[in-house]
C-alpha cells in the first residue's frame, strides 16, 4: 500500500508510524511548514515537500490528518485523484469531500489522544470508519485493519457525538489535572501526589460505569466541605465558578 500523509502533527506522525509499521510504503508526507514535513519524512522514508500542487498523484491512500479548518482545502488540492482519500477528524462532516467530487473518500477517525513524545499501541486504540459508498466502505475497512483490529462503522452525527463525549472524558479532564496542579503549587506540593489517585479513577472505569463509581463531597452532599472549598478558592473566582458548576452538575446527578 502506497500512502500520501497530508499533516505532520500528533495525529499524522502516530498514524504515519503504524501504517510504516504494517508495512505500508510512504511516497511523501506534506505539511505546510516543510522542516516538520522533513522530520516525518525521514521517519517514514517519505519525500516531505511543502507545495500540494506537487503532490503525488498515485498513491492507494491520502491521509488528511490536519486541524479541521485545513480540510477543505487540501480535499480540493486533490481533485481528480483515484486512490483513497481519507480524514481523521472527529467533529468533521463526510460531506466535506463532495464538493472537491473526489471519487473514492472516507473518514478514518482514531479515538485516541496523541503526544509525538508518547508512543501509543495502535492495536488497543478504536478506528471509527465512515466511506463515501458500501464499495468504498469495503476497503476503508480493508486499510484499517492493517493497524487495529478494534474497527467501528460509525456515520457522521454519530461520530460528531462521539468526539463531543471525548473532549469531555480527556480534553476537560486533562485541563482538570492542570487547574488541580495550580492549586497546589499555591504551597508547593507535588503534582507527583495526585498521580495514583488520577490512574485508580482511570482503572475503576476500565470494569464499571463512571455513574457508579462517583465519590466526592457533592455526591455525598457534604455542605461544610463544599463550602470550606469555595472560601479556599476566593482569590480564583474563575475556579470558583468551575466548582460550583461540576457540584451543581454531580449533585443533580445522584441528589
Amino acid at each position: 500500500m502506497r500512502i500520501v500523509c497530508l499533516g505532520s502533527g500528533n495525529v499524522a506522525t502516530h498514524m504515519a508510524l503504524a501504517f510504516k509499521s504494517a508495512g505500508a510504503e510512504f511516497l511523501q508526507i506534506w505539511s505546510k511548514t516543510l522542516g516538520h514535513a522533513e522530520v516525518l519524512a525521514v521517519q517514514t522514508g517519505a519525500i516531505a515537500t511543502d507545495k500540494l500542487k506537487d503532490i503525488n498523484r498515485n498513491a492507494d491512500l491520502y491521509i488528511i490528518a490536519v486541524k479541521d479548518d485545513a480540510i477543505v482545502e487540501i480535499a480540493e488540492a486533490l481533485k481528480g485523484i483515484e486512490g483513497l482519500i481519507v480524514h481523521t477528524s472527529g467533529a468533521t462532516s463526510i460531506d466535506i469531500f463532495i464538493p472537491a467530487a473526489i471519487k473514492h473518500f472516507g473518514v478514518l477517525y482514531p479515538l485516541q489522544t496523541f503526544s509525538k513524545s508518547k508512543a501509543v499501541d495502535f492495536s488497543k486504540i478504536p478506528l471509527c470508519i465512515e466511506a463515501g459508498t458500501a464499495e468504498t466502505q469495503i476497503l476503508l475497512k480493508e486499510v484499517a485493519k492493517a493497524i487495529s483490529p478494534l474497527i467501528y462503522e460509525v456515520n457522521t452525527a454519530d461520530r460528531k457525538l462521539l468526539h463531543l463525549a471525548a473532549v469531555f472524558a480527556c480534553n476537560f479532564t486533562n485541563h482538570l489535572y492542570h487547574l488541580g496542579q495550580e492549586i497546589l503549587q499555591q504551597s508547593q506540593l507535588s503534582f507527583d501526589l495526585l498521580r495514583p489517585l488520577i490512574l485508580e479513577t482511570a482503572e475503576k472505569v476500565q470494569t464499571a460505569l463512571p455513574y457508579d463509581v462517583q465519590t466526592g463531597p457533592a455526591v455525598r452532599d457534604d455542605k461544610q466541605t463544599l463550602e470550606r472549598h469555595l472560601e479556599l478558592l476566593q482569590n480564583m473566582p474563575e475556579l470558583a465558578e468551575i466548582y460550583k458548576t461540576l457540584s451543581k452538575s454531580i449533585k443533580k446527578t445522584y441528589l
